[in-house]
């Protein structure tokens, strides 16, 4: 026999009941270890006082990245 509960004025048996909470422990727990979306990494910005200094600040750190990828 399945002891039954009055819940919201209907009849629900206890398993359904422990189905439930199972249920709702184990796909929280999923929800909430699964991670973030990944966002990808973004430069901060570049203060420079004049167009040639960006200019040579964005050329140096592509040269640096091609050198990285070269070297790997």
């Amino acid at each position: 026999m399945v002891a039954m509960y009055s819940i919201f004025g209907r009849q629900v048996g206890s398993h359904y009941l422990a189905m439930g909470v199972l249920t709702t422990l184990f796909g929280g727990t999923y929800l909430s270890l699964r991670g973030g979306s990944k966002k990808p990494a973004q430069a901060p910005p570049i203060n420079a006082s004049s167009p040639d200094e960006a200019d040579f600040i964005q050329n140096f750190l592509k040269q640096a990245d091609a050198d990285e990828k070269k070297g790997h």
